[in-house]
């Protein structure tokens, strides 16, 4: 017998991915499965519960048989989650009683709409913008549209939960209602000086107290394992949203870090040494918390980067969508003046305008796909600096580098050109898994294997480094141009007002 294993799991919008890490902190074996995601013809996106958690049975199963078959035994579960998507289960059976309102999902802008003289309240106890992308939102359209949901909760039979609550309890066969605290932070409801509910908050979205989940520190006992015999009586040690647990798994934990996770959207998450004062165009957030501390961040997100690639690679009908908008993009070497502003869902931080919608300007006769894929690149490296450059002025300091992962990094050209827009350093992990391998090392740290985060520090993966080499005319070209686009875009919205 080894030493032990733990199983990492990392749940996300297409797919779920499973690494079994050992006591250096690295995977010693990987899997995944994927996940669909559904697109409404009223343009709502949600997904189906069941469907996600046989997602995670089947990379554990995998993963499981794998750890059985090597002779080393699974010590602990650790889970990192797509975050803000909302569920509701009924609590006497456990059955969903919708499908899952995804957090790419606009349909609560009205309800945000109609309680926008209490934004300032809102902002003030959660650390967010009062904005579609929050799970509160969606529960409340959940109550008030489908009849089951309304009906559970009328009879206190309802569970709500983001995807961290809905896999704890189907990992603990329902025993267990929990969440951590980075996701309950990106709910809505969730009191930043508390860290508890806030029952005012809870009445302004008609969401029952009873209903949700216990929070918890990140890295603690969630639960036990029952439902799936592979890992029975496993302990659950770690519950953290991606985001927190990619900037965890970075292993740079002093103030001033900052990260940018380049996913179906993005994240952009720079730690801070205390809560600070309210930021109106970014959130404040709990990175994680662990170890009897809580440390706070502040947070901007984008709902669409990396599918943003993949709309156009469809809109263009090309066979592999994301790779070949990709290949295109390294075709030109630059946009020609062309600008693509993916606001399909709306436009998140920093500008928070939910009745966006996208754009694309400066074309051409001679323009070609080529041009417009660039542009599509160009895109996510432009919305990162909008809330690279926001993040600065809010913190009252400029940050020396940006820690960057997901799997759009493997494009050197997008990195090139985020170094290039940022006039700073920008730091890639070659560590695909990040979000996974930063839930395993809390795990870890209850475990024991490793006693402080300055031991995490020396596990941290060697990374890849972009200097900016543009002139800065041309980067205040291409920025500048991106800045009109926005605004452009901003007022297409109040002109349809």
């Amino acid at each position: 017998m080894g030493s032990g294993l733990i199983l990492a799991i990392d749940q996300g919008t297409t797919n779920t991915k499973a690494l079994l890490v050992d006591r250096s902190g690295s995977p010693v074996f990987r899997t995944s499965a994927p996940l669909g995601i559904t697109t409404t013809r009223d343009g709502h996106v949600e997904q189906d519960p069941t469907a996600l958690w046989n997602s995670v049975r089947t990379v554990i199963e995998t993963a499981g048989r794998h750890a059985r078959a090597t002779g080393e035994s699974i010590e602990a579960l650790a889970l990192s989650n797509q975050r803000e998507t909302a569920i509701a289960w009924t609590a006497s059976t456990g059955k969903p009683l919708a499908h899952a309102v995804s957090w790419q999902c606009g349909r609560s802008a009205a309800i945000c709409d109609r309680i926008a003289h209490k934004a300032n309240l809102f902002r003030a106890k959660t650390g967010l913008p009062l904005a579609p992308l929050v799970s509160a939102g969606k529960w409340a359209w959940l109550i008030e549209n489908e009849p089951a949901v309304e009906s559970a909760a009328n009879a206190s039979n309802v569970c709500f939960g983001t995807v961290d609550s809905w896999l704890i309890h189907c990992l603990t066969g329902a025993a267990v209602h929990s969440t951590d605290l980075t996701n309950a932070s990106r709910t809505g409801l969730l009191n930043l000086k508390s860290l508890s509910w806030d029952s005012e908050l809870l009445e302004l979205f008609g969401i029952p107290a009873e209903a949700m989940p216990a929070p918890k520190p990140s890295a603690g006992e969630f639960g036990r394992c029952r439902a799936l015999p592979i890992v029975d009586d496993v302990p659950i040690l770690a519950v953290i949203g991606d985001s927190h647990a990619a900037m965890f798994g970075h292993g740079h934990f002093a103030p001033g870090s900052v990260k940018a996770t380049y996913g179906t959207g993005s994240s952009l998450m720079a730690l801070t040494p205390t809560l600070l004062s309210d930021t109106p165009s970014l959130a404040r957030t709990i990175a994680w918390a662990a170890a009897g501390q809580t440390q706070f961040a502040l947070e901007g997100n984008i709902p669409m980067t990396g599918s943003a690639v993949q709309w156009l690679g469809e809109f263009l009908n090309l066979s592999d969508p994301a790779s070949a908008v990709a290949q295109l993009a390294c075709s030109v070497d630059h946009a020609d003046g062309v600008y693509f502003v993916p606001a399909m869902l709306g436009l998140g931080a920093p500008h928070w305008d939910a009745n966006a919608r996208g754009s694309i300007t400066g074309l051409a006769r001679h323009h070609t796909s080529a041009h417009l894929a660039r542009a599509a690149l160009d895109a996510i490296a432009c919305q990162v600096a909008d809330v690279f450059s926001a993040m600065q002025s809010a913190a009252g300091a400029e940050f020396g580098e940006l820690l960057a992962d997901g799997g759009a990094t493997r494009n050197a050209m997008l990195m090139q050109v985020q170094a290039d827009l940022l006039g700073c350093s920008v730091i890639r992990s070659r560590n695909e898994e990040l979000s996974a391998i930063g839930a395993s090392w809390l795990a870890g740290l209850q475990l024991g294997w490793w006693r402080s985060l300055s031991e995490l520090e020396s596990l941290a993966d060697d990374a890849d480094r972009f200097e900016p080499r543009m002139r800065e005319d041309d980067r205040d070209r291409l920025y500048g141009g991106w800045k009109r686009a926005i605004a452009g875009v901003k007022c297409a919205t109040r002109t349809l007002q």
